[in-house]
């Protein structure tokens, strides 16, 4: 008689263990958005007993900061000029290999609950999962309408809690197979709403301002014109969605949104533990991008500062993993799909630009990639940030941008990590801008670094649009 996954028995493949495995994604949130990592006043328990217990990828990153683009590149393993999603009305191609198809064909159960955000507004069922549970496009944070398994009807709660519901309902059914869970929130999404059980939370408490956020001459001496433009537009301080909203009210709504995630991580790991199944599953969770909060005036994302492109990342499964692990190495969004099937034994096909970061996380010696290439494409709903395609060292970062003349971008994250020295801009003044001279070098290394990251990953040196 055959003992039904979920319930305590693993299928092998030769030595390894055919895994359960759970990929939790959310959206919008910082890679610093968390208690444990220092934030001035944010409560997330739950996420910092998954870090203390697992591995903290410390520098993990998406390869373009933007919600659809960067779940294409997740399911992908692929860069957004390969897999074509370059905006967030663009659907995957159909034809696309996806790690949750391959997990399907290598004899996983798999599902999905919560936000797609790929291709429009559509709910519809995709390929790669036995079972579905979903929404059109954004959605809504109070009484959603779910698509489940091709059946529409409005479910009456706040979405967090409810995509969490269905989540824990799915896990606890009984499994002949392993399976795959992937459970990608709507929060924390602007506008953000928080439940109405943490609406009066934090209240009382000094909201930070970074220092770059202020309009001075010194805080935008080197940096391109349109960062200070962008002050008054949807995506800046001083326009912030069309002056639909006050700053402050905006990071406390944020971090009460927040409240309800943690709380969903909390839930998911307790049944886990009900299902016997704590120590052996694999749990990854990180976010579709990062998001500012001030900074260079800046709110949102899409651009190529820390704040935009950096994401969390933490990974547990203490069957394998050594609990407190804190990693330096560069992390990717496209790294997320390799190691998923390689926890799963599963061949990793020719077609992902990722690799997995399984031996890292597991303490095992590999070898690992010293630069990421980063890119985001011009959007013609959100012309005032451009096209930029740039390259982050442990140490240094180039931007480069296309289709408009201004200066570059390059900074020492070690010296400067608040991003606020341009060492390619000594002067502001007109055109006039020159290199540091100590720094030449270092922006020759950079730009060759750039074009061998282009040419190994297919993208073109001057970006241009599908047809």
């Amino acid at each position: 008689m055959s003992v039904p996954f979920g319930r305590g028995a693993f299928a092998q493949t030769g030595n390894k263990k055919k895994r359960n495995i759970v990929l939790i994604l959310i959206d919008d949130q910082r890679y610093d958005a968390m208690s444990a990592l220092g934030h001035p006043f944010l409560e997330t328990p739950a996420l910092d007993r998954m870090m203390a217990e697992g591995a903290y990828l410390k520098y993990a990153f998406v390869t373009t900061s933007l919600c659809s683009p960067s779940r294409a590149s997740i399911l992908s393993s692929q860069y957004a000029h390969a897999h074509g999603v370059l905006d967030n009305r663009t659907p995957l191609p159909a034809d696309t290999p996806t790690f949750p198809a391959l997990l399907q064909q290598n004899g996983y159960e798999t599902a999905f609950v919560g936000k797609w955000h790929m291709g429009g507004a559509s709910d519809a069922p995709r390929p790669g999962f036995d079972h579905w549970v979903s929404f059109r496009g954004q959605g809504t944070y109070y009484d959603p309408v779910f698509n489940m398994n091709g059946t529409r009807a409005t479910e009456d709660g706040y979405v967090t809690d409810l995509i969490t519901d269905h989540s824990v309902r799915w896990l606890k059914r009984s499994h002949e197979k392993p399976f795959f869970l992937y459970m990608s929130h709507k929060a924390v999404h602007a506008m953000f709403e928080p439940a109405r059980r943490h609406r009066k939370k934090y209240s009382d408490v000094k909201i930070p301002h970074p220092p770059s956020m202020a309009d001075t001459d010194e805080n935008y001496r080197g940096k391109p014109g349109w960062v200070r433009r962008q002050r008054n537009s949807w995506h800046g301080v001083d326009g912030m969605y069309d002056g639909q909203i006050d700053f402050e009210i905006f990071v406390r709504n944020y971090n009460r949104t927040m409240l309800a995630v943690d709380e969903s991580i909390g839930t998911l790991f307790e049944t886990l533990r009900e299902l016997g199944h704590d120590r052996d599953t694999l749990v990854i969770f990180t976010s579709d991008n990062g998001f500012q909060f001030g900074e260079h005036g800046l709110i949102d994302k899409r651009t190529m500062y820390e704040e935009s492109m950096r994401v969390p990342m933490l990974v547990r499964c203490p069957e394998i993993i050594p609990a407190g692990r804190t990693l330096e190495q560069l992390a990717l969004n496209i790294d997320i799909g390799p190691t998923i099937l390689d926890t799963a034994g599963a061949a990793i096909p020719p077609t992902m630009q990722g690799r997995s970061f399984l031996p890292l996380v597991e303490g095992q010696s590999t070898a690992w990639r010293d630069a990421i290439l980063y890119e985001y494409f011009w959007e013609r709903a959100y012309p005032q940030t451009p096209t930029v395609i740039g390259v982050r060292t442990n140490r240094w970062k180039y931007m480069n941008y296309h289709g408009m003349w201004s200066v570059n971008e390059l900074y020492d994250l070690e010296n400067d990590p608040q991003e606020m020295n341009n060492l390619i801009a000594r002067t502001n003044t007109g055109r006039d801008y020159t290199v540091d001279p100590a720094h030449e070098g270092i922006l020759k290394q950079l730009q060759q670094k750039l074009g061998e990251l282009a040419e190994q990953s297919g993208i073109r040196n001057n970006p241009r649009w599908r047809v």
